[in-house]
């Protein structure tokens, strides 16, 4: 007598993958597990893959120019701070030619600047670990939000989420105004400061910055 093994299978999970796999088009199913874990589907990696196989859901080579997605509806006002955080980049240079990035975090409520980092490189990794201090600082918010970038969709930034329990909201690519109080933060910084002043290095651009925001 010969026993099969009987593969299990959970037709709202296979749904709920294939909905999840539709907003988020570039995600494998590594991301895509992490998102149904913080729903609470118990399913390990292997499982989940043969599924994603099964429906034909692997990430298509760009074609072509990214196509905006997600809704256009603008986010109520938060009324309370630490209600909702915003994060976003902003890219500036030294006298020498050198790059370098800045990591903006504004509290919705407030527009109190609440974090702004100066570096050559600011990956996903990075930006857990600046939020991580900051949630020890000032509490933990109900909602992050910002765009699609990398380094917001990045794995550490997905497990940073899961890990902590974070609301982190995803703008609909292409639609920075629903992001508008970073958007006018980051415009403010760059008339009043990065339009204004030179800087020959990358710790005077920390040392202004930090004056700047406690102006």
């Amino acid at each position: 007598m010969r026993y099969e093994a009987i593969r299990q299978d959970d037709p709202a999970l296979r749904e709920r993958l294939k909905e999840l796999a539709r907003v988020r088009r570039r995600f494998g199913y590594r991301r895509l597990h992490v998102f149904l874990r913080r729903e609470g589907h118990e399913v390990n990696h292997k499982r989940l893959f043969r599924i994603y196989r099964e429906e034909r859901l692997h990430v298509r080579r760009r074609g072509g120019r990214k196509r905006a997605m997600g809704t256009r509806a603008p986010m109520v006002l938060p009324l309370m701070p630490n209600q909702r955080w915003s994060l976003d980049f902003v890219s500036d240079q030294l006298t020498d030619g050198r790059r370098f990035r800045l990591l903006t975090v504004v509290d919705d409520c407030t527009r109190e600047c609440l974090a702004l980092i100066a570096d050559t490189s600011l990956s996903g990794a990075r930006v857990a670990r600046e939020l991580a201090t900051l949630f020890e600082a000032r509490g933990k918010p109900g909602t992050v939000v910002s765009d699609n970038g990398a380094e917001f969709t990045s794995n550490a930034i997905l497990t940073f989420t899961d890990d902590r329990k974070i609301d982190w909201h995803y703008i609909a690519p292409g639609k920075p105004t629903q992001n508008a109080f970073i958007e006018s933060f980051n415009g403010r910084l760059r008339d009043e400061l990065l339009n204004e002043i030179l800087f020959p290095s990358l710790n005077h651009a920390r040392v202004t910055l930090a004056a700047w925001r406690k102006d």
